[in-house]
């Protein structure tokens, strides 16, 4: 559940199902953020950056498996995708 001052797992596999991202059933935080950069297009990298820049520059503390999955799977898809397009 969505707390006004907690990201936790739930929270971020909901922000991305609300992005129009297809999730598994009962995966992790970082399971997700891999299912998130498979296959990223300009709209799909937007909307995660776009989330990750929400997240980030809230007062939400993100817990650590989340702010992890983040650091590791998506921040490194999202600035290798944009190096791609340079």
């Amino acid at each position: 559940m969505m707390h006004a001052d907690l990201i936790d797992q739930d929270d971020l596999l909901g922000q991305l199902r609300a992005l129009g991202f297809e999730m598994p059933a009962g995966a992790t935080a970082e399971q997700a953020c891999e299912c998130a950069v498979r296959g990223l297009s300009e709209p799909r990298a937007k909307a995660l950056r776009g989330m990750v820049e929400q997240m980030y520059t809230s007062s939400a503390t993100i817990l650590p498996a989340v702010r992890q999955a983040i650091e590791k799977q998506l921040l490194p898809a999202l600035a290798q995708f944009n190096s791609n397009r340079s």
